[in-house]
C-alpha cells in the first residue's frame, strides 16, 4: 500500500491550493484585461468620432479627456494580461513587474488621499480653477461641455459658485453678439423640458439679465462647488467604504501575486 510521510503530504496539499490561487488569479486578470481592453476600446472611439486625430486638431490632442481614458485602458490591460501570463506560464519576471507595479500603485493611492486630506482647504480652488476653465471651453469641447452637463443636471447647479459665472463665457457674456448672450446652458434650468416631451436648448436665454428673485423660477442659482460638498458630505461613508474595498482588493491581488511568486521559486527549486 502506497503511503507518504508527513513532508510529503504537507508539499501535496501547499500544492492544491497553490493551484487554486494560480487559476482564480488568472480568471481575475483574464476578467480585469477584458475590462482594459473596453476602456481602451471608449477611448480610442472617443477621439476617432470627435476627429481628434485630425491635422487641425492635433496639437490639442494632449488636453483631450478620451486620452486619459485611452491611457487607464492600456495600463490597466498591459498590467492584468502580464499578472495572468506570468501565472499562467510561471515566469517570475512578469509576477514581479506585476506585483510591484500593484504596490507602486497603491503607495500612490494612499499618498493622494494623505495629500488630499492635508490639502482639503486648496482642493475647492482647484475644483473652483477648474470648473470655470471648462465653462470657458465649454462651447469648444464636447468632453467638458458633457461633464459640466452631468454636473449640472445631477447636482442641481448652475456655475461654479453662482449662475453669474457664465459670463466668462464670451458666447454666453452680456456683451456677446449672439443668441446666447446673458443667458446660461439649458442644464442650469429648473425645468428644460417646461412640462413637455422636448428638450427647450434656449429656456436659460437672457437668464443673466434678470434679478435673483425672477431668475429662481427659470434656472438654478446655486454653484456646483456648494452642490459638490453637500454631496461629499452626504456620501462620505460611501466613498470611504469603496475606498478601502479598492485598496483591499488591491493588497489582496499583491498577497496572492506575492505567494504565487515565492511558490513557483519554491517547486522550481525542489524540482
Amino acid at each position: 500500500m502506497l503511503t507518504y510521510t508527513d513532508s510529503e503530504k504537507l508539499f501535496y496539499r501547499y500544492s492544491l491550493m497553490d493551484h487554486f490561487l494560480k487559476y482564480l488569479f488568472i480568471i481575475c486578470n483574464l476578467v480585469f484585461t477584458v475590462m482594459g481592453l473596453v476602456v481602451l476600446g471608449l477611448g480610442m472611439w472617443g477621439l476617432i468620432s470627435k476627429e481628434s486625430f485630425a491635422q487641425e486638431k492635433i496639437s490639442s490632442i494632449g488636453t483631450d479627456p478620451m486620452l486619459i481614458v485611452m491611457s487607464l485602458g492600456f495600463v490597466l490591460t498591459m498590467l492584468c494580461l502580464s499578472g495572468c501570463v506570468g501565472a499562467l506560464r510561471e515566469n517570475c519576471f512578469l509576477l514581479k513587474l506585476f506585483s510591484f507595479a500593484v504596490l507602486t500603485l497603491i503607495a500612490v493611492q494612499v499618498l493622494l488621499g494623505i495629500l488630499a486630506y492635508s490639502m482639503q482647504g486648496q482642493i475647492g480652488g482647484y475644483l473652483r480653477s477648474g470648473m470655470l476653465a471648462a465653462m470657458v471651453r465649454y462651447q469648444d469641447d464636447l468632453d467638458l461641455r458633457f461633464i459640466t452637463d452631468e454636473i449640472q443636471t445631477n447636482l442641481q447647479c448652475c456655475g461654479a459658485d453662482n449662475y453669474r459665472d457664465w459670463e466668462v463665457n464670451i458666447y454666453y457674456n452680456c456683451s456677446a453678439p449672439g443668441v446666447l448672450a446673458c443667458g446660461v446652458p439649458a442644464t442650469c434650468c429648473v425645468d428644460p423640458l417646461e412640462n413637455g416631451t422636448v428638450w427647450n436648448s434656449q429656456c436659460g436665454v437672457g437668464a443673466l439679465m434678470l434679478d435673483e428673485f425672477s431668475a429662481q423660477s427659470v434656472i438654478f442659482l446655486g454653484g456646483c462647488l456648494g452642490g459638490i460638498s453637500r454631496w461629499i458630505e452626504l456620501h462620505q461613508t460611501q466613498i470611504g467604504i469603496v475606498s478601502i474595498v479598492v485598496v483591499g482588493v488591491q493588497i489582496l491581488t499583491l498577497f496572492v501575486s506575492t505567494r504565487l511568486l515565492e511558490s513557483i521559486q519554491w517547486h522550481k527549486a525542489y524540482t
